[in-house]
């Protein structure tokens, strides 16, 4: 979501030819909880602290080494004790994950594959990784529905 001078800087860009500011875009996580609207750039979201999980996925060949923000830190963060996070995608795609999936050394709001930044051709910004290889709780169609990637938006909803 843009500030109002945000959306008046892209607009006057747009206007003049000079495309995009780098701030307008930075966003890659907004979060909607007790009322409140949080937005997190990369550097933003890395400062909560990153956690690495190797796995493999149905959706990639081989192990991937994913980095980025626990769920479970995340919600700790905004204090979100129960419920369930309505998370987005960029195309509206939108899944339910309980809260009670963010607990420690579970699933990673992911930020990096192999030590890239994704892009959204390759599932990014976010993509909610689980440590399917970790547990076999993980490997669940249920689980598997729930990884949605090219995630920018998550609710909170009691």
């Amino acid at each position: 979501m843009f500030t109002r001078i945000q959306t008046f800087i892209v607009a006057l860009g747009l206007v003049l030819g000079l495309g995009t500011s780098a701030q307008a875009t930075d966003t890659v996580l907004t979060l909607t909880y007790n009322g409140q609207t949080q937005t997190f750039d990369r550097p933003a979201l890395e400062a909560l602290g990153t956690e690495t999980v190797e796995t493999t996925t149905i959706w990639t060949e081989g192990t991937q080494v994913f980095e980025g923000v626990s769920l479970a830190r995340l919600a700790q963060e905004i204090g979100a004790e129960d419920g369930r996070l309505l998370a987005t995608a960029i195309n509206d795609y939108t899944v339910e994950i309980p809260v009670s999936d963010a607990v420690e050394n579970g699933p990673i709001l992911a930020i990096t594959m192999n030590g890239e930044e994704m892009s959204v051709r390759d599932k990014g910004p976010l993509w909610v990784i689980y440590p399917y290889d970790a547990n076999a709780d993980y490997r669940t169609e249920v689980i598997y529905s729930r990884s949605i990637w090219q995630l920018d938006r998550i609710e909170v909803v009691q």
